[in-house]
């Protein structure tokens, strides 16, 4: 795998030490990163991961696919986990289902001076709601 591949998805599985996770992420991104066009901190997108790993222990990472070329990188992967905590979503909380999930994404990263500058990406997040139980709100007629 290539070498900034590996040390990305290093520092966004590994869990020997979160409050560390800001910094593993300046080894890998611009500060700041942009992300589908909005200029994101390291520290927001700490705060982010850190969300991430108090919702679903064992997180692991599987590529699926990689295409590269000399500024860029488009990586198809699923993460997988175990939902244990609470999971903020754009549609509420979701508790603990003890549920085994994968979370699929394909990202297109841009590189500039061997860190990712900015990622487009594109994640399954409806299909990562339907493995936890969210069933969409219907209104009654």
């Amino acid at each position: 795998m290539n070498p900034l591949l590996e040390r990305l998805f290093d520092a966004w599985t590994a869990v020997n030490d979160l409050s560390e996770m800001e910094n593993r992420f300046a080894a890998v991104y611009t500060d700041p990163v942009r992300v589908n066009g909005t200029d994101v901190s390291l520290s927001d997108l700490a705060v982010r991961a850190r969300s991430l790993h108090r919702a679903f222990s064992e997180l692991r990472a599987e590529v699926l696919q990689v295409v590269a070329d000399s500024d860029g990188i488009a990586v198809a992967f699923v993460m997988h986990g175990l939902h244990t905590g609470a999971y903020e979503t754009p549609v509420g909380i979701i508790q603990p289902t003890r549920s085994r999930v994968q979370i699929r994404s394909t990202d297109v990263l841009t590189i500039s001076d061997g860190k990712i500058s900015a990622i487009w990406v594109v994640a399954d997040d409806l299909g990562t709601l339907r493995q936890l139980g969210w069933q969409p709100v219907t209104a009654s007629r």
